[in-house]
């Protein structure tokens, strides 16, 4: 999972930096029939603790999720057989028949309940605990000491069958078991989960080749056990960059196949540069300011008001992105069904008259200092700058950006409640729902909630658009919640993206999906 007076714009040059790239790597090529990938430095690849864009594209890589979603994000049986209910709260899932892990030992029903529980289980720490919230039996197994290690909620049937039973009704659960961190691991990752951590066994079409190489690269190859649509490629070099401009110089050099997100400074080039491998395709990808409510400077609500109202979203779309982003007024994305475009209101609407005369009324900015940290692995010090710029001319504070080297780097020290400031976060679904951008995000537990944002009535209000019997009445809920969010204002919402991404001359059909993924499954060496 991205706009000010011309003054305003005035940014700090990047400069050149050599990527920490995988050393010897040859960008591949229909030579040998693989192909390298860009991506940066995952924080995890296990997929019950894997919740960035770069973990998640290796994770598909080595997994099948039980259902994926067609061109109208409706779900679509993937490894499961079949999904079924007759009252949104008891869940049946048939898996599909003769499916193996890569280390040949078959995929049963209960692989699946190993996995689950062990996401569950909070003393394990797994950052996708919160998605296994609302199967009966979770609040069992939260908790320093917790009550239980199993799920009561989970019944195996027979070896590919078993239920899942919630707390209460979910009509949309079938959308939600698309997301990569419902399948299953095999019996030998928790018989070494250290081990298991640097060299997943899925059940994927691609298995690893050797261990991760931190910094580096990650190393796949086609599965030839995979049960589902084989792969057009035999290998795939996932390259970590460090530095987006980097990876551009590679990608025009043919070094590197694919560039999931060409970099703001690269914009108004990449078209002559790049011919017709400069493409663009639709995003769910948000990016937003957090304003983290246990800093002292962000606790007065009216204090991230001023900030979100002084800053010129528009401007920064035409002129950093060159309209590759828009401005967002809302907190979910316009590829949802019960997108509002302005739900986020007045507190996101540009005055700076008004918001210097909230900050000067809440008493200013607590040390007249603000810090806005971004991952320097993303390509965000253009836009994170002007940001500054604004805010010094609106607000009279100070501001500077300042860069954390890795995404990883900066949600450890988020999630730590480390003083970072403000701080650049973004989001892509991982399944089409307004739900997915409020419960993880949102939420007091929610698993990528890095601001300390904490409110009982909108917990509760989600929880009831779940409950929901249909997905309009459903809608209505979620909207409601998300009301709150614009009047509490935990984040700033920024731009809403689409995929703008360029690929050498060594592939082709390449196409990243709303979910900000290449689709592994249709390019092919040219």
């Amino acid at each position: 999972m991205r706009a000010r007076r011309i003054a305003a714009l005035a940014v700090v040059p990047v400069l050149a930096t050599v990527a920490l790239a995988a050393c010897g790597g040859s960008g591949g090529g229909s030579s040998d029939g693989k192909i390298s990938i860009g991506i940066g430095e995952p924080k995890h690849i296990v997929p019950t603790n894997a919740n960035d864009t770069p973990g998640g594209q290796v994770v598909e890589a080595l997994f099948t999720n039980l259902v994926v979603f067609d061109k109208a994000n409706k779900p679509v049986n993937a490894a499961a057989e079949d999904i079924t209910t007759s009252d949104s709260k008891v869940w049946t899932i048939k898996l599909k028949s003769g499916w193996t892990f890569h280390d040949g030992t078959p995929v049963t029903a209960q692989d699946y309940i190993d996995t689950w529980n062990y996401g569950a289980y909070a003393p394990n720490a797994q950052e996708n605990n919160s998605f296994f919230e609302g199967i009966e039996g979770y609040a069992a197994l939260q908790g320093a000491t917790p009550a239980a290690k199993e799920l009561t909620g989970l019944k195996k049937v027979d070896d590919t069958t078993f239920t899942v039973t919630l707390d209460a009704p979910y009509a949309e659960y079938r959308a939600k078991l698309g997301y990569s961190t419902f399948v299953p691991m095999p019996k030998a990752a928790f018989a070494d989960m250290n081990k298991y951590k640097e060299a997943p066994v899925g059940q994927g079409p691609f298995k690893m080749d050797g261990t991760w190489e931190h910094d580096k690269k990650i190393t796949v190859s086609a599965y030839d056990g995979y049960k589902g649509e084989k792969p057009k490629v035999k290998g795939i070099e996932f390259r970590v960059y460090q530095q987006p401009t980097a990876e551009y110089a590679d990608l025009q050099a043919n070094n590197v196949d694919v560039m999931t997100t060409i970099p703001t400074e690269s914009l108004g080039s990449a078209k002559k540069d790049l011919g017709d491998r400069f493409k663009n395709s639709p995003s769910s990808s948000f990016t937003f300011l957090a304003l983290p409510l246990y800093n002292d400077k962000f606790k007065n609500p009216e204090v991230r008001r001023a900030i979100s109202k002084a800053i010129d979203r528009e401007e920064i779309t035409k002129t950093i992105f060159k309209d590759s982003r828009s401005p967002a007024y809302a907190f979910v994305s316009p590829v949802v069904a019960g997108y509002r475009a302005d739900s986020c209101g007045d507190g996101c609407k540009y005055d700076p008259a008004k918001a210097k005369e909230l900050l000067t009324a809440a008493g200013g900015l607590p040390g007249g200092q603000l810090l806005i940290t971004y991952n320097v692995d993303g390509g965000h010090k253009e836009w994170v700058d002007a940001i500054c710029n604004q805010l010094i001319k609106n607000l009279g504070v100070g501001c500077v950006g300042a860069g954390e080297p890795k995404f990883a780097d900066l949600r450890t020290k988020a999630k730590a409640k480390t003083d970072i400031g403000a701080f650049r976060l973004g989001w892509a679904m991982d399944y089409p729902s307004m739900e997915n951008y409020l419960t993880p995000v949102y939420t007091t537990n929610g698993s990528s909630n890095y601001y300390g944002y904490a409110n009982t009535t909108f917990d509760q209000t989600v929880a009831a658009g779940n409950r929901e019997p249909t997905a309009d009445a459903a809608i209505k809920k979620y909207q409601e919640a998300e009301d709150m969010l614009a009047k509490d204002l935990p984040v700033a919402p920024l731009f809403f993206g689409q995929n703008v991404y360029g690929y050498s001359t060594k592939v082709k059909n390449v196409e990243i999906n709303p979910f900000t993924r290449v689709d592994l499954i249709k390019i092919e060496t040219a």
